[in-house]
């Protein structure tokens, strides 16, 4: 019953199931979509609610350096505690891939309410316009 809170809603990126129908995400899934989401949203992006989304994308063309990780992290928190409600965050680190001085790992942290279950994932965050994963 507690899961139920959790919700559901149309799986990210947006998909058809197997009886071609719109793909559901449903409780934890879902709360992980939904901050894949926030992350990826600009602030402004969304003309119905333009306060929603997540400030790291003015970091495009920024230094990779310990300065531009930490305003990262701190974008990622203020976000992350603003719009998803159904989660505690427990740790944000940010970090340089080794790989690729262009992209930031953002290891995200976290608690689902309802449920106390423990999750984390890693955003990749690219510095530079045009990079993929």
């Amino acid at each position: 019953m507690a899961k139920e809170f959790l919700g559901a809603g149309w799986k990210f990126p947006v998909q058809l199931d197997d009886q071609h129908e719109i793909a559901m995400s449903r409780h934890e899934e879902d709360v992980q979509e939904a901050i894949w989401i926030i992350l990826g949203t600009a602030p402004g992006e969304r003309v119905m609610l333009p306060e929603f989304g997540c400030g790291i994308h003015d970091y495009v063309f920024a230094p990779n350096n310990t300065r531009t990780a930490g305003l990262i992290g701190y974008h990622v928190e203020q976000a992350l505690n603003l719009w998803e409600p159904r989660i505690d965050l427990i740790e944000v680190n940010v970090q340089p891939d080794t790989a690729n001085q262009s992209l930031m790992l953002i290891n995200i942290e976290y608690r689902v309410r309802t449920t106390d279950s423990r999750f984390n994932m890693v955003y990749p965050f690219y510095l530079e316009r045009g990079e993929t994963g």
